[in-house]
């Protein structure tokens, strides 16, 4: 088991991250709060020793995209209407509510490594390596996802 300071230290610095990208992922507050949970449990159980913090966050990533794998396959998954999921981002400046509604409509195919690629700054290799799929994918998964953006915010304000 990983030592209580060194858990304790990575769990205040890095679950909000964890439930963020859990968040976009499921568009669930409920399973973001049990997927950071989960994953922090991961963490203290893990007995890993990290080469560095970027190994520490890319292993906490991997972790969390696996979980949110795991519970988009159960057929008792509900969603959250995107209004409540809106309000629960205190985040978010209202004038960029109707940018949030266009990124959170989208599949997760294009949302997962938009938020991971914009908001996490991971470059489209190390996404690759969190999704498990080539580099060219994700760099093709980020320009169809921004065209749909495009053609969706083109539609509703010309």
């Amino acid at each position: 088991m990983m030592r209580e300071d060194d858990f304790v230290r990575a769990a205040e610095q890095y679950r909000n991250m964890i439930w963020r990208l859990a968040l976009h992922a499921l568009r669930s507050h409920a399973d973001a709060d049990d997927i950071t949970q989960e994953v922090l449990l991961r963490l203290y159980r893990s007995g890993k020793d990290f080469e560095s913090e970027d190994h520490l966050r890319f292993w906490l990533v991997r972790v969390t995209v696996n979980c949110c794998k795991k519970v988009l396959l159960s057929p008792w998954r509900k969603m959250e209407p995107l209004e409540d999921f809106q309000e629960k981002l205190s985040v978010l400046l209202p004038e960029r509510s109707a940018l949030f509604d266009a990124v959170m409509a989208l599949p997760d195919l294009y949302r997962v490594p938009l938020y991971l690629y914009y908001y996490e700054g991971y470059s489209t290799e190390e996404i690759g390596r969190i999704l498990r799929v080539p580099r060219a994918t994700v760099a093709t998964r980020l320009h169809r996802g921004r065209a749909l953006l495009r053609d969706q915010w083109k539609e509703e304000f010309g």
